[in-house]
């Protein structure tokens, strides 16, 4: 029998459980009584992926208005404002799906990654004089942080997706 005020999670059936703890999210079998996307959001979010989509978009921001700070030639500022913009518009994206429990978007978050490897490779393909270590730094950090979210997602998926070696 179950006893609701007792504080072991053990003595409590999983609907007396908040969803995402990690403490009693299984059903008598053993599985997880959660849809699929559902768990897939709540792992990802106990990895701390939100706060992670949304230091890239701050980032991708700085790099559109380093602009305002920095004095680029035509190509160099296009580049920036166009690869920031569209980096703030993916990192809020995905920032947005986990906020409302849907799982990360791994094309988006590698879409992320390769305009991060972009912004590292650009500054010396354009002969950038101003604001060089800006956007250098900016990719780099960009490159690194969308490159952990899209891993994440990928393995929270993996993991979710597995076959549950427990079914008859």
């Amino acid at each position: 029998m179950s006893n609701s005020n007792s504080d072991d999670p053990e003595d409590r059936t999983p609907t007396e459980v908040e969803s995402g703890t990690g403490a009693g999210d299984r059903d008598d079998r053993g599985r997880d009584p959660r849809d699929e996307s559902t768990q897939i959001s709540n792992e990802e979010r106990r990895r701390h992926t939100p706060f992670i989509s949304a230091i890239v978009a701050a980032l991708g921001a700085w790099v559109a208005l380093s602009v305002l700070l920095y004095d680029f030639a035509a190509a160099e500022l296009w580049n920036n404002v166009l690869v920031g913009a569209v980096v703030f518009v993916a990192g809020t994206y995905n920032y947005y799906r986990l906020a409302n429990d849907v799982p990360l978007s791994i094309g988006v978050g590698s879409l992320v990654a390769i305009l991060g490897i972009w912004l590292i490779v650009a500054p010396a393909l354009l002969g950038m004089t101003n604001g060089f270590w800006s956007t250098l730094a900016s990719g780099l950090l960009i490159a690194g942080l969308a490159g952990y979210n899209a891993y994440e997602a990928r393995e929270a998926r993996s993991i979710m997706t597995e076959p549950d070696a427990e079914t008859p």
